[in-house]
């Protein structure tokens, strides 16, 4: 579909026709389409704009992935087809690892996002043979890399509310990027990333580069936040926002 650079909504539309040829390629689910649009209806509410609630909290996961000990970058379908060259960049900065894990597996589904992760620059690309299972979930995304299983602090873009209890569970710091401020995923993470993927990509891996070495300033960042009014400020700020738009 040739769309006019000009469009109001040209990301917007060339994302979604992305989006579509991950599905004809068997990257995406096609249910993964539904999670999208979602996501997208709450970007319109904050203006398609990072708000500084979530800027705060970019900056805050930037330090968490910086202290971490055994830090991994997870990725889904939906996430490696709408920014795969970010993902792979930002696990590069921390540095991490990066695993595929996703709720639809057959082994030629993963064998695809793997090869496609690879294509775009990815070294190493684990979750091809899981070697544990994620304790308190009975379906496919319990299954991980022992890395996964041991990380200390895990990143996860688009990211399944059961699962992410379950991580928390296990102890791990959990960072969500999740651009519904209210769904469970974002109601239980460590740090709760309510923004545009892309978007939280680009500025966490901004932080990191600005972070490195600063260790008293990541002390700061990490003891003086809170994950709770972080949210509420959040919800404040789209409130507003909508008001003003009326």
């Amino acid at each position: 579909m040739s769309i006019p650079k000009d469009h109001p909504r040209y990301k917007s539309l060339m994302v979604r026709e992305q989006l579509a040829e991950a599905v004809e390629k068997g990257l995406v689910n096609p249910t993964g389409l539904i999670s999208h649009g979602r996501g997208e209806a709450f970007d319109y509410l904050m203006g398609e704009r990072t708000l500084p609630p979530s800027l705060e909290a970019e900056k805050v996961a930037a330090a968490y992935l910086l202290r971490a000990k055994r830090p991994l970058v997870c990725v889904n379908g939906n996430a490696a087809a709408l920014d795969a060259k970010n993902l792979i960049k930002l696990s590069e900065s921390i540095p991490a690892p990066l695993e595929i894990n996703i709720f639809h597996r057959t082994e030629e589904r993963m064998e695809l996002l793997i090869s496609y992760m690879e294509s775009q620059g990815c070294k190493e690309v684990l979750g091809r043979v899981p070697e544990e299972r994620i304790p308190g979930l009975n379906h496919d995304r319990a299954l991980c890399s022992k890395t996964l299983y041991d990380c200390d602090t895990i990143l996860v873009p688009i990211e399944d509310g059961d699962r992410a209890e379950a991580l928390v569970r296990m102890g791990k710091v959990v960072i969500s990027i999740d651009i519904n401020p209210i769904s469970r995923t974002s109601k239980t993470a460590t740090v709760p990333i309510s923004d545009e993927l892309t978007r939280a990509l680009e500025n966490i891996i901004r932080f990191i580069d600005e972070l490195r070495g600063d260790e008293k300033e990541i002390d700061r960042i990490i003891s003086s936040y809170d994950s709770d009014r972080n949210r509420k400020e959040l919800l404040k700020e789209i409130s507003s926002y909508l008001e003003s738009s009326c």
